[in-house]
């Protein structure tokens, strides 16, 4: 337990538990009402070939669910009430124990860089990692990043789908907003794919500060407009947007939906990502219900992504 003011802003209690598929969107759900800023890592057993392509999860295995809680006097509290809810899921699922580990700020900012290799996405996608060295190929769009404690690397499935249907779309000259932008990954893509501006929004400001580093690292700052904001209220931006991405889990992504369509176009395109096939038709009928129709999905693993538009197409 931290002992002085010092230590309590600098130490974070991580907390880890290991879930089949079946039963991460639950566990998920529960973690983001308790960890810091409802940020909640997910980290899926994958293969990969050695050039960094064909990236595949692998569904033998486990996923392991992550939070941080900042060590104050009410971190037993909220372990308490996470490891009670656990209980109520092993009833349903194969969900594991809960583990616990103090990790330091420095620490936790570096310690899963060793983790985060060149990643090839898609057909023209490469993340670089900042801190490793890259020969760009005539048709690479290379994003350079460092997520630093934010989310969204490029490795996780819901932001390979999320990078797959940009590269699928003409995104020369429209307005974009990116909600939930984490590390801003999907904005930088974005914009290097002919986006003439963008707004990203992010309620977490630990990744507010690395989306700004992400956006100036790669020469965007003139470009994206970043806002401090929960994406389930009333935006603090005008519409309307061409283009509408949102990679966020089904119950945020439920809860953003009013948010969204009053910042939508009669035209606008919406991604949506991070839904599991469970609660897809929940999804896409909360959507429906402010006009959006589902165009086309796509899937990995357990994993589902819409790609959705508001009135006609044509």
């Amino acid at each position: 337990m931290a002992s002085d003011d010092q230590n309590s802003a600098s130490d974070w209690l991580e907390i880890s538990v290991e879930a089949d598929a079946e039963s991460v969107d639950a566990v998920v759900d529960l973690f983001s009402r308790h960890v810091y800023n409802r940020g909640v890592v997910l980290n899926e057993p994958f293969v990969q070939d050695s050039d960094g392509d064909n990236l595949e999860i692998d569904a033998t295995r486990p996923v392991v669910v992550s939070g941080y809680l900042p060590l104050d006097d009410s971190v037993e509290d909220a372990v308490a009430r996470i490891d009670n809810g656990l209980w109520h899921l092993r009833q349903l699922g194969t969900v594991g124990e809960l583990t616990r580990r103090v990790q330091h700020e420095e620490d936790w900012a570096n310690a899963w860089k060793e983790h985060f290799p060149i990643t090839r996405i898609g057909r023209h996608f490469v993340v670089r990692p900042t801190w490793r060295d890259y020969t760009a190929q005539p048709d690479d769009i290379v994003i350079d990043l460092d997520p630093g404690m934010a989310f969204g690397t490029g490795l996780h499935p819901t932001t390979a789908l999320c990078l797959g249907w940009l590269e699928t779309l003409d995104l020369h000259g429209l307005r974009v907003l990116d909600a939930g932008a984490g590390s801003g990954i999907l904005s930088i893509a974005a914009m290097k794919l002919g986006a003439d501006a963008i707004d990203a929004i992010e309620i977490d400001p630990v990744a507010v500060s690395a989306l700004r580093q992400n956006i100036a690292r790669n020469d965007l700052s003139e470009h994206v407009s970043i806002w401090t904001a929960d994406a389930t209220k009333p935006l603090p931006v005008d519409g309307p947007y061409d283009l509408i991405l949102a990679n966020m889990i089904s119950r945020i992504l439920m809860a953003t939906s009013a948010s969204l369509a009053a910042a939508a176009g009669p035209k606008t395109t919406l991604v949506l990502s991070g839904l599991i096939e469970a609660h897809e038709d929940e999804v896409a009928s909360t959507f429906a219900q402010h006009g959006f129709q589902v165009n086309d999905r796509r899937t990995s693993g357990d994993w589902v992504s819409l790609l959705m538009t508001r009135g006609s197409s044509d």
